[in-house]
C-alpha cells in the first residue's frame, strides 16, 4: 500500500507540530511568504483540503452552500465559539464562495506592491517603535512583517496601518439591535483615517514631512439621529507605540471642541453601540498599550474576504436575515481561509478596563483581521466581531481607487455576549449625498481631520 504523504490530516499535524516547537512559519507544502513572492498566489502552499470547501469537508459543503443549523457541526472548527451559537440558536446562515488564490485581491494593491518591494527592512527599534532597518526612521509603507514569527508582529502591521489606504473615508450606517430583534439605535455618519507615514499611494511618499511624528488622524462623526448630529470626535496618534493618542471631541450642544482623557477607550462613543474605540479594527490602541502578545492556535477558517461588496444597491446597503424579527445579522459571504493565526493579548496600561484580554483571527495570506473575541476581567467571553472585507468588481461593475479597483472592508457584526445585542456597521456608498466612501483623496484631512473640520461637522 502506499501512504499519501499529503493526506487529509497532513495540515492538522503540521499546525499541531509547529505549535509544539513554539514556531510560526505559515504555509504548510512551502512557506507562504515564499509562493506569494513567486507566484502572486497561495496553491503552492497548500494542499487541496486547505483550499477549498469541498476539499475540507470531502464534498459534504460546495462552493455556493449555505452554513445553518443543519450543518454548522460539519464546519464548527471553522469559526469561533460566537458566530456558531448564532447560527445554531438564532438563525444566522453564511454563504460559502470561492476560496481566493490570488493575494492581488486581497488587500489593495500599491500595498501589496510596497509590502514585496520592502520586504526585510521592518524591525523594532530599542524602543519598541517600528522602523526601517537601512534607515532608522518611521516605516515606509506596506506590510513590515510579511513572515510573521510571533503575536506582536503580527499586531504591529494591523496598528500601523489599519485600512491599507494612505487615507481613507467610510460612510457608515450603524444599527443596534437588542436580544428581542428590535432596532434600538440607528445612526449614520462618517469615519475618516489618514497616514502621515508608510505612504504609497499618496503624494509625498513615504512620508508627509511635516507631521513625520505622527503615527494616523482619525476622525468619526454622526449625522443621524438629530439628537447627535454633529457629535464628533478626534484621535491624533504619536508615532510612538507607547503613547496614548490625544482625543478630542465637538459636543453640539455646548458648541465647544473639548479634550477628553484618552485612555478611557472602553466605552460607547455613544449611546447603544457595542463599540469601543479600542476595538477599532480589532487594534484600536497603541502597540505598547497592550502586552503578552502569544500566539495561541493555527489552523483553517471561514471568513468574509470577497463577494462582499452589494452593487445591486446603489447606496451598497446589504440585506439582513436572523434573529426574532428576522433581522440581527448581515447577509454575508465567507470562504475558506486555509491558515488563520490565532492571537491574543492583555490589555496593560488600562487600569479600569473591563476587558481581561482579547483573542484575534489574522489570516496568513493577507494577514487582516477576520475574527475576535474579547473576554471580561473573569475570563468569559464578552464581545466578538466578524466582519467582511471585498474588492470592489463584480463582472463589469466596479468601484476605482486610482488605477485599481477599490478594496475595504464592507459589513462589521459586533455582538455583546453577556446581553444579546448586536450592533451591525456598513460601509455605504454615501451619507446626505456629500460624504462619499473611498480611498486617497488629498482634500480628506482638511474636511475631516482637524478640530476646525470637527466645528465645521458640528455645525452641520
Amino acid at each position: 500500500m502506499k501512504l499519501l504523504r499529503y493526506d487529509a490530516g497532513y495540515s492538522r499535524r503540521k499546525f499541531l507540530a509547529d505549535a509544539a516547537k513554539g514556531t510560526l512559519s505559515t504555509g504548510v507544502l512551502m512557506p507562504l511568504h515564499e509562493a506569494i513572492a513567486k507566484t502572486g498566489e497561495i496553491s503552492k502552499a497548500y494542499p487541496e483540503e486547505l483550499l477549498s470547501i469541498e476539499g475540507y469537508t470531502k464534498g459534504k459543503i460546495k462552493t455556493g452552500d449555505i452554513i445553518d443549523a443543519k450543518n454548522v457541526e460539519l464546519v464548527k472548527d471553522l469559526i469561533e465559539p460566537v458566530r456558531y451559537e448564532q447560527i445554531l440558536k438564532q438563525g444566522r446562515r453564511l454563504k460559502i464562495v470561492k476560496t481566493t488564490t490570488d493575494v492581488m485581491r486581497l488587500s489593495p494593491w500599491e500595498y501589496i506592491e510596497a509590502t514585496l518591494s520592502n520586504s526585510g527592512r521592518g524591525m523594532f527599534d530599542a524602543k519598541g517603535n517600528v522602523v526601517d532597518k537601512n534607515t532608522g526612521g518611521p516605516w515606509i509603507g506596506g506590510n513590515p512583517f510579511p513572515n510573521p514569527t510571533n503575536g506582536i508582529e503580527l499586531f504591529a502591521a494591523q496598528t500601523l496601518s489599519w485600512g491599507r489606504h494612505d487615507a481613507s473615508f467610510y460612510a457608515l450606517k450603524l444599527t443596534t439591535i437588542d436580544q428581542g430583534g428590535q432596532e434600538r439605535f440607528k445612526y449614520s455618519g462618517g469615519w475618516a483615517e489618514l497616514s502621515p507615514i508608510g505612504r504609497v499611494s499618496m503624494d509625498p511618499k513615504p512620508y508627509w514631512e511635516e507631521q513625520k511624528t505622527k503615527l494616523r488622524f482619525q476622525s468619526v462623526f454622526f449625522l443621524e439621529p438629530q439628537a447627535y448630529r454633529g457629535t464628533s470626535f478626534l484621535n491624533v496618534w504619536d508615532y510612538d507605540h507607547s503613547t496614548f493618542p490625544q482625543l478630542y471631541g465637538y459636543v453640539p450642544e455646548f458648541r465647544r471642541i473639548r479634550q477628553f482623557p484618552t485612555n478611557q477607550r472602553f466605552e460607547p462613543l455613544i449611546p447603544g453601540l457595542t463599540l469601543f474605540l479600542s476595538d477599532a479594527w480589532a487594534a484600536g490602541d497603541p502597540l505598547h498599550t497592550w502586552g503578552n502578545y502569544k500566539i495561541v492556535g493555527r489552523g483553517p477558517f471561514l471568513g468574509g474576504l470577497s463577494d462582499s461588496w452589494n452593487h445591486e444597491n446603489d447606496n451598497w446597503e446589504h440585506g439582513t436575515h436572523g434573529g426574532p424579527k428576522g433581522k440581527t445579522f448581515w447577509d454575508a459571504t465567507v470562504e475558506l481561509i486555509p491558515e488563520a493565526i490565532m492571537v491574543e493579548a492583555e490589555p496593560l496600561k488600562f487600569p479600569r478596563a473591563p476587558i481581561g484580554k482579547k483573542r484575534v483571527w489574522f489570516d496568513a495570506r493577507n494577514q487582516v483581521v477576520v475574527g475576535m473575541v474579547t473576554y471580561d476581567r473573569n475570563m468569559q467571553p464578552y464581545r466578538s466581531f466578524d466582519g467582511a472585507y471585498t474588492l470592489y468588481e463584480a463582472g463589469n461593475k466596479k468601484v476605482m481607487d486610482g488605477k485599481h479597483p477599490y478594496w475595504s472592508w464592507a459589513h462589521v457584526t459586533s455582538s455583546d455576549i453577556q446581553t444579546n445585542s448586536v450592533t451591525r456597521i456598513e460601509q455605504v456608498r454615501a451619507v446626505e449625498g456629500q460624504h462619499v466612501s473611498g480611498a486617497n483623496d488629498p482634500k480628506l484631512y482638511d474636511r475631516y481631520l482637524t478640530q476646525a473640520a470637527l466645528q465645521r461637522l458640528g455645525a452641520v
